[in-house]
C-alpha cells in the first residue's frame, strides 16, 4: 500500500512538472514568433536558419558539457530522422504564416498539433483513440474552419499553411514522445533537429541571403534563444508524460501570443478567429478534463 501511494506520488509529480515545462514552453515559442515577427521582411528560409543556428549552439554547448557527449542510441536513428523532416517540415511553414496572419491566429493554427498527434499516434505508436477521442479532434476542427474562413478564397492559403504547420509539429512531437520512451535524450533530439534544419535551410540562405539591419539581426538571435527554451521544454515535458496528458496547457501560447499581439502590434483578432479560439482551447481542455477522470 506505501508502495503504491509513493509511485502515484512521483507520477503526479512527474505531470506537475511535466506541465510546468508545457508552460515555459509555450511562453518561449510565443515570443519566438513575436521576434520573427519584429524581424520584418526578412525571407521565410532565412529566419528558419538564424532561429535553429543558435537552438544548435545552445544544444550542442549543453551536449558537450554531459557525460554522454553527441551519442545517439542506434535505435533511435529513424525516429529521430522523422522527427527532423516533419519537424523541418512544420517550422518553414509556421514561419511563412507568421509572416500572413496575427500571431495569435498562426499560433492557433500550429497549435492544433496535440490533435494531429492523436491522429498520428495510431500509426506511429499504435495507440487507437477512442470515440470521445475522436469526437473532440471532430470538433477542434470545427474551430479551425472558423479561423482559416474557407469562403476567403485564396486569403484563406495562409491559414491552411498555418494549419498544416499544426499537422508537421504534431507528428514531430509524437515522434518526440517515441523517442522518450525508447530512452534517447532530450538535448540529443532538440540537436539533431536544429542542425537538419540549418542544412535544409543553408542553401537558400547561401543564394539568396538578403542583408540585415542590426535590429532584424537582434530579433532573430532572440528568435532563437527563445526557440532553444521552447525546444528543451517540450522534449522534457512530453519525455515526462503522455501527450494527451498535458498538451491542453500547451495553448497557453495561444494566450501568450494574443496579448503580445494586442500590445505590442496592435493586432485584435476578428470574431470568427475568436470563436475559433474558444472551439479549439475548450474541446483540448474538455479531452483534458476527461483523461484525467478516467486515470482516476
Amino acid at each position: 500500500m506505501e508502495n503504491t501511494r509513493i509511485e502515484n506520488t512521483k507520477v503526479q509529480n512527474r505531470h506537475a512538472l511535466a506541465i510546468l515545462f508545457v508552460i515555459l514552453e509555450a511562453f518561449g515559442f510565443s515570443m519566438m514568433t513575436f521576434f520573427v515577427r519584429l524581424s520584418g521582411d526578412v525571407p521565410t528560409m532565412q529566419k528558419a536558419f538564424f532561429r535553429n543556428a543558435v537552438a544548435a549552439v545552445i544544444a550542442g554547448i549543453t551536449l558537450a558539457r554531459s557525460d554522454d557527449g553527441f551519442k545517439i542510441k542506434k535505435t533511435s536513428y529513424k525516429g529521430i530522422f522523422m522527427r527532423c523532416l516533419f519537424g523541418t517540415t512544420g517550422l518553414i511553414m509556421n514561419f511563412w504564416a507568421i509572416d500572413h496572419l496575427a500571431i495569435a491566429d498562426a499560433n492557433i493554427l500550429n497549435k492544433m498539433s496535440p490533435f494531429f498527434a492523436i491522429v498520428m499516434s495510431v500509426f506511429i505508436l499504435k495507440e487507437i483513440p477512442n470515440k470521445f477521442e475522436w469526437l473532440m479532434v471532430a470538433i477542434a476542427f470545427v474551430g479551425v474552419l472558423f479561423i482559416v474562413q474557407p469562403t476567403a478564397g485564396l486569403a484563406s492559403l495562409p491559414a491552411l499553411v498555418g494549419l498544416l504547420s499544426g499537422f508537421g509539429a504534431g507528428t514531430a512531437y509524437t515522434f518526440v514522445r517515441k523517442l522518450g520512451m525508447m530512452g534517447e535524450r532530450g538535448p540529443v533530439i532538440v540537436f539533431c533537429f536544429s542542425m537538419f534544419s540549418v542544412l535544409v535551410t543553408l542553401p537558400s540562405l547561401i543564394f539568396n541571403f538578403k542583408p540585415m539591419s542590426v535590429q532584424q539581426w537582434e530579433c532573430l538571435v532572440l528568435a532563437g534563444a527563445s526557440a532553444a527554451l521552447g525546444q528543451f521544454c517540450i522534449t522534457k515535458a512530453y519525455s515526462l508524460a503522455p501527450a494527451k496528458e498535458i498538451s491542453v496547457f500547451d495553448y497557453t501560447q495561444v494566450i501568450f501570443a494574443a496579448l503580445i499581439g494586442i500590445m505590442f502590434l496592435g493586432e485584435v483578432p476578428n470574431v470568427y478567429s475568436i470563436i475559433g479560439y474558444v472551439i479549439i482551447i475548450g474541446a483540448s481542455v474538455v479531452k483534458w478534463y476527461y483523461n484525467v477522470k478516467i486515470q482516476k
